[in-house]
């Protein structure tokens, strides 16, 4: 990138090309569901490869195109879903989560070039703050519809099941990030 564009902040068109092939790639791994006691999707790890192949700010901004197409209609969301009361339901913290988890990823990942360890300890964290929003919005949202919950109930809901396949998704995505990084031209 040019020192006049870096400073003008504009994107290049193959970073133009980058954020909508990043949008598609979310898009599917969001299609993709391992159908076991709670259906697992590939999202966080199609956000995880993105942000840290690109970086913060095209991961973040693939990431946020993402959920916009999503929130104005276009079925996006996992199960072919769409529209803003997904993102407003019980689970909708964890697509606003996807943002905090795109920008941890690509910072870290601009940060230290894609070396392996740094990118694997990002993505946990990247993944433990999604937790965290998405698990405090489904609470308050439960709560709102139903009797409270207590902690340890909703822990097993919505956190417990997901920790090996996101622990898979993380090595899966870290490896391909290390391995396909020299080869984005940015």
């Amino acid at each position: 990138m040019s020192e006049e564009q870096k400073k003008s902040g504009k994107l290049k068109t193959i970073d133009i090309a980058y954020i909508g092939l990043s949008v598609a790639l979310i898009a599917i791994c969001s299609w993709i569901s391992i159908p076991l006691t709670v259906p697992i999707t590939l999202q966080t790890m199609g956000i995880c490869l993105i942000s840290g192949l690109f970086g913060w700010k095209k991961g973040t901004l693939a990431t946020v195109v993402y959920i916009i197409l999503g929130a104005i209609g276009v079925p996006v969301f996992a199960g072919f879903t769409s529209g803003v009361g997904i993102i407003l339901n019980s689970t909708g913290g964890y697509i606003i989560g996807f943002i905090f988890t795109a920008l941890i990823v690509g910072f870290v990942s601009d940060k230290c070039k894609g070396k392996l360890i740094p990118l694997i300890l990002s993505m946990v964290v990247g993944i433990l703050v999604c937790y965290t929003f998405g698990t405090v919005w489904f609470a308050v949202v439960y709560a709102r519809e139903n009797d409270a919950a207590s902690i340890g109930t909703i822990l097993g809901w919505c956190v417990i099941p997901f920790l090996i396949p996101d622990a898979i998704k993380i090595a899966v995505a870290a490896v391909l990030t290390n391995r396909m990084k020299r080869f984005i031209k940015s």
